[in-house]
C-alpha cells in the first residue's frame, strides 16, 4: 500500500484483540438446497447477529476504546442512518461516555429507538436538504466530543476488517478456500477493511462491493478510476447504503486491491430477505441482505466456486420485514 494512513493487517489484528471480549464471533450459515440451486458453495457470514444487530459495533468500539482516559468526559459525536449510530451509542455506553448522534429524520424507527436505548442523544436532519457532516462537526466543536466517522477512518476500517479475520478462520475450519467474497457497501469501510485482510492472506480471492441501484457510487468510481459523486433521482429501501460518494481513504484501498462493484435492485434485495429467512432462519434488513441478493441473482459467475456473502445487519422495521415475507 502506498499510504501510511492505511491500516495494516497488524492494525486489524490489534483491533481484534481490543474487541475480543466485546463482540460475538458471528456464525457461518449454509444451506445445502441453496448450494445445489446456485451450483456453488455459499457461506453466509451472519453479522446481523452481532451486538447491536450489525457489524458497525466493531469499528465504533475499536475507535472509542482508544480515546485517552482524560479526554473521555467530553464524549463522542457521530452521524449515521442508524447502524453506526447504534454501534457508537453502545460502545459509548460501555465506557460511560456521553454520545450525540446526528440521524436522518426518516431513519427506521427501530434504529432510532435502539440508539436511544443505549443512552445517546439524537439530533435529526432532513436527508434531502441537510448536511449531516457539517452538523456533526458543529456539535463536536461545541462540546469537544470526538467525532467518530462511519467509514473513512483507519480505526473504523480496522475494526470492520476483523470480520475477515473471523471469516478466514471459519473457512479453514470448514476446510475450504474462498474464491469470492461479497459485502454491502456505502462508504466502503467494511469492504476496504475486509479486503486488506483477505488479499493479504490470499491474493487470488475476488472481492465485490454490492450496492443498490441509483446509489452505486463505489461501482461507478471503481469503473472510472476516480471518486464519483452521484445525484440519485430515486429512493432505495436500503436505508444504510444511501451515500452519494465513497470515502477517499476507503476508495483508494478498494481501487488498489482491485475490488469490483455490483449493483442490485430493491426487488432482488427484498427477495433475498425472504430467502434468508426461509433458508437460513435469519432476519436481515435490506442493506444487510444485498450481498446475498447479488449471489442469488448470479451477478457474476459463481458455478463451482466457494462464495462468502457478508450479511451485515438485521435492524429492520417489522412492517417492512412482514412485507418482504409476503412477496412471491
Amino acid at each position: 500500500m502506498s499510504s501510511k494512513s492505511y491500516p495494516t493487517v497488524f492494525d486489524i489484528q490489534a483491533a481484534e484483540d481490543r474487541l475480543s471480549d466485546q463482540v460475538i464471533q458471528t456464525p457461518i450459515l449454509e444451506s445445502s438446497q441453496l448450494n445445489e440451486q446456485l451450483g456453488c458453495r455459499l457461506l453466509l457470514k451472519a453479522e446481523a447477529l452481532q451486538r447491536t444487530g450489525s457489524f458497525k459495533f466493531r469499528g465504533a468500539y475499536n475507535k472509542i476504546s482508544q480515546i485517552p482516559t482524560h479526554q473521555r468526559f467530553k464524549g463522542v459525536v457521530a452521524y449515521s442512518s442508524g447502524n453506526h449510530a447504534q454501534g457508537v451509542a453502545a460502545a459509548a455506553q460501555i465506557f460511560d461516555l456521553p454520545a450525540t448522534i446526528v440521524m436522518p429524520s426518516d431513519a427506521p424507527d427501530i434504529k432510532i429507538q435502539n440508539t436511544r436505548s443505549y443512552g445517546a442523544d439524537i439530533e435529526f436532519y432532513d436527508r434531502k436538504i441537510g448536511n449531516r457532516v457539517k452538523m456533526a462537526k458543529r456539535i463536536s466543536d461545541e462540546t469537544g466530543g470526538l467525532l467518530i466517522p462511519p467509514y473513512n477512518d483507519p480505526d473504523i476500517i480496522a475494526g470492520q476488517g476483523t470480520i475477515a479475520l473471523e471469516l478466514i478462520r471459519q473457512s479453514e475450519e470448514l476446510n475450504v478456500k474462498l474464491d469470492i467474497v461479497m459485502g454491502p457497501s456505502s462508504g466502503g469501510g467494511m469492504m476496504s477493511g475486509c479486503s486488506l485482510v483477505l488479499k493479504h492472506y490470499d491474493p487470488r480471492v475476488m472481492l465485490y462491493c454490492v450496492e443498490p441501484e441509483n446509489y452505486d457510487d463505489i461501482a461507478q468510481s471503481l469503473a472510472c478510476g476516480q471518486r464519483m459523486k452521484l445525484k440519485p433521482k430515486r429512493h432505495s429501501i436500503c436505508d444504510a447504503l444511501l451515500l452519494e460518494t465513497p470515502g477517499d481513504l476507503t476508495f483508494q484501498i478498494l481501487k488498489e486491491l482491485n475490488v469490483g462493484g455490483l449493483v442490485v435492485s430493491d426487488q432482488a434485495t427484498v427477495h433475498a430477505m425472504l430467502v434468508a429467512f426461509q433458508a437460513f432462519k435469519i432476519v436481515l434488513e435490506p442493506s444487510g441482505a444485498i450481498a446475498l441478493a447479488a449471489a442469488l441473482e448470479q451477478k457474476i459467475n459463481l458455478k463451482g466456486k466457494t462464495v462468502a456473502v457478508i450479511c451485515t445487519g438485521g435492524n429492520v422495521d417489522p412492517n417492512l420485514f412482514q412485507k418482504a415475507l409476503m412477496v412471491k
